[in-house]
């Protein structure tokens, strides 16, 4: 859901040429796979196209192509820091959530994942993870001001 929403708010803001998403999953067990149905649905509902998402996994390789890894849990980001090699790889990890403000405030960094509920736990994920992006794309524009 992040990466579709991410790289819809990165083309938007005319930052499309200088910032690139990857979404990456820590397991294998959902590789070339659609997004969840209802992922697609309750973004399609905010004006967002998930249709084209496709499920990759996560490699240590991962790390020497980007400035950040972002993570939905404690659950992810411990896999992420298992994988990392060095300091720098490990300074690259952060929740999502860190870069909503509402969220930092509130001490509610992880996402919860809807996978298991129903579509209110999706449109409650999708707004988290849209206040997320949003804080991040305000992050992104700073540095790259």
């Amino acid at each position: 859901m992040g990466d579709v929403i991410l790289t819809r708010l990165i083309e938007d803001a005319g930052l499309g040429d200088r910032v690139r998403v990857a979404s990456r999953g820590t397991g294998d067990w959902h590789i070339g796979e659609r997004a969840d149905p209802r992922t697609i649905d309750v973004l399609d509902r905010h004006g967002y196209d998930g249709s084209t998402h496709r499920a990759c996994q996560f490699a240590a390789s991962t790390f020497d192509d980007a400035d950040l890894i972002l993570a939905s849990d404690r659950g992810h980001v411990r896999v992420l820091l298992q994988a990392a090699r060095t300091d720098e790889d490990r300074a690259k990890i952060h929740l999502v959530r860190e870069f909503d403000p509402v969220a930092v405030a509130a001490g509610t960094l992880e996402t919860d994942d809807p996978w298991f509920g129903g579509d209110a736990d999706f449109a409650r994920c999708f707004d988290e993870v849209e206040a997320a992006c949003r804080g991040l794309l305000a992050h992104l524009e700073e540095q790259l001001a």
